[in-house]
């Protein structure tokens, strides 16, 4: 494949991240969003600030178009750049905006009013007097609401409202106190992006419809290899509907490295296949062992020490065991970040054995693969450089709007033999241009959606150090609360030792608890804590952090740090969250 040029396509760490501007009061800002967003910015400001009419509950049959409205447009521009017409959206459909015959002005108030909603929203999700959660549960919702679809049309008036009530009952996962899951924030250059890659509405299978989001494609994973340390970035990728698929992509490849002709005469053609993962690896191994036929009783889960980690001789053992009976082991998925320990495997001595028994390793990266980016805990990596290909989800520890998981294969041209059917309706092999950026037929997918441009624009906005900056910043804070509970009275730290990823794990003894002896009783009582706790803070609408049981151990908090918004408070807030919530328990 041809290398697209420097400059404008390319990443480097010279780029920095700027201050974010802060105006410094409430009307300098406004006066700022007043003159780049004009309606936009006044409404906006009227709903912060109350100098104008007030936002009306959701769900009420609200005058969505109330405010002050400019007289009729009269451009013969188009689109025009006036303030919007005075627009009654009651007697509108969607059959009157673009591509309406004259339909312009319609389309601009309308999706202006989309983007107040969308900006409101925005700016509450930072807001700590605002809920994380509105909850409700699922039959409330479904019977305070119409959510069923329907024959006739909508207007465009209950349009916006559906708009509104949707983001009402939404999750806030940009809120700085919601700690529940590895994909947290919001960030707003990947925002724009997002809304970019939407407007553009395209596919990436083909360089004839996706020119640029190809070529960024292609800089973007030639960087990310680089940072796994392949020479020269050398290798291949894709990026995929999340880190299950491209994980089931690399035991696809594995598979066809070692037996090509699984492709076209299947599974009876080869001999009993066995993968090995951690017994605290994620489940989609597991999921993609059964999608690929090669069933979940193939797949051997290898023993962890205490805090999580694969342990290498037990790993040796089972691959001697499976070949002794006459199994073929043809990958090994190594953990960098699990799910819940948030533990690194040794890649180094993985790496070793599956050199020894030629075997592909696949590292899923998933969780821990942001940490490649920060001088400070890119060693917890080490042996990555190894493995004959990688998942990394940028969409968590780096903040990326989901969706946005790439698979790395270290060999170039396997992914596309592997997957490859040239289907000539779409892959011509006589058009005018490179055929190497048509790069649709080396995944399983037809339709792929862009999630490369949220990546390419915020690494451009932050450089490679503004990403080290937010992660040095999420495990520092990890480190913090980890600090915090280790001796305080009522946690207990699931196990010693300082958290390896921005995973802390404990529980919660309430003050019934303290003095029972550690008895099967204290355990049975100590397993409905965390729940209880967990499912007051959704009715409350405070916080939100996971739990789950693991092996013999009872259900405890699994907090996860990978919002850049939090803070050492948001920290602090959590604990006095959890005692408030779980002291008379």
């Amino acid at each position: 494949m041809a290398t697209p040029g420097a400059g404008f396509w390319s990443f480097g760490s010279e780029e920095r991240s700027g201050e974010a501007e802060n105006p410094g009061t409430a009307k300098a800002w406004c006066q700022a969003a007043q003159k780049f967003t004009g309606g936009i910015g006044t409404k906006l400001c009227a709903l912060l600030y109350g100098d104008g009419e007030k936002p009306t509950e959701t769900g009420a049959k609200e005058d969505l178009d109330s405010a002050e409205k400019a007289p009729a447009c009269t451009c013969t521009d188009k689109p025009c750049s006036c303030q919007r017409a005075d627009i009654n959206y009651a007697f509108l459909h969607s059959t009157d905006l673009l591509p309406a015959c004259n339909g312009e002005i319609t389309t601009l108030s309308f999706l202006q009013d989309v983007m107040d909603i969308l900006l409101q929203y925005v700016v509450k999700s930072f807001d700590r007097s605002t809920k994380v959660i509105d909850f409700h549960y699922p039959n409330e919702l479904l019977q305070e609401y119409n959510w069923e679809l329907a024959d006739q049309p909508q207007t465009l008036e209950e349009i916006l409202l559906n708009c509104r009530t949707t983001l009402k009952y939404a999750i806030k996962t940009g809120h700085p106190r919601y700690f529940n899951q590895l994909s947290t924030g919001l960030d707003m250059v990947g925002l724009a992006a997002d809304w970019l890659t939407s407007t553009a509405n395209t596919n990436m299978f083909t360089y004839e419809i996706a020119p640029v989001f190809v070529l960024l494609e292609y800089v973007t994973l030639r960087k990310m290899r680089e940072m796994i340390g392949w020479p020269g970035g050398c290798g291949d990728g894709i990026f995929s509907p999340g880190g299950a698929i491209s994980n089931m992509y690399a035991m696809l490849i594995a598979r066809f490295k070692m037996f090509p002709e699984v492709k076209e005469k299947g599974m009876a053609a080869i001999p009993r296949l066995v993968a090995l993962t951690s017994e605290h690896s994620h489940f989609s191994v597991k999921k993609g062992a059964a999608a690929l036929g090669i069933g979940t009783d193939s797949v051997i889960l290898i023993r962890c020490d205490e805090r999580g980690k694969m342990i290498p001789s037990d790993l040796e053992r089972r691959i001697i065991e499976a070949k002794q009976k006459g199994f073929v082991p043809f990958l090994v998925s190594a953990t960098a970040g699990t799910t819940v320990y948030g533990a690194f495997d040794p890649l180094l001595a993985i790496a070793d054995i599956c050199k020894k028994y030629k075997i592909w390793m696949h590292v899923d990266a998933a969780w821990g693969g942001g940490l490649l980016m920060s001088r400070k805990h890119k060693w917890k990596l080490n042996g990555v450089e190894r493995a004959n290909s990688v998942t990394w989800n940028p969409h968590k520890m780096m903040g990326v709007p989901l969706q946005c998981s790439a698979l790395l294969v270290r060999e170039e041209g396997l992914m596309q033999s592997c997957n490859q059917m040239h289907a000539s309706y779409l892959f011509q092999q006589d058009k005018h241009y490179d055929l190497s950026y048509d790069t649709g037929d080396k995944a399983l997918q037809c339709g792929r959606h862009v999630d490369v441009f949220k990546l390419w624009l915020m690494w451009r906005a932050k450089g490679t150090t503004g990403f080290e900056a937010q992660i040095d910043k999420c495990l520092e804070l990890a480190e913090y609360l980890y600090n915090k509970i280790k001796n305080r009275e009522g946690y207990e730290v699931v196990f010693d030792g300082k958290p390896q990823h921005t995973n802390v794990c404990f529980w919660y003894v309430p003050p019934s608890l303290r003095s029972m002896e550690d008895n099967e009783e204290r355990m049975n009582r100590l397993l409905k804590v965390a729940p209880v706790i967990k499912a007051r803070m959704m009715e409350y609408g405070t916080t939100m952090v996971s739990y789950q049981p693991l092996g013999d151990k009872v259900n405890f908090f699994r907090m996860v740090i990978s919002n850049p918004a939090a803070t050492h408070q948001d920290i602090d807030f959590l604990i006095e969250e959890i005692e408030r919530l779980g002291q008379d328990l």
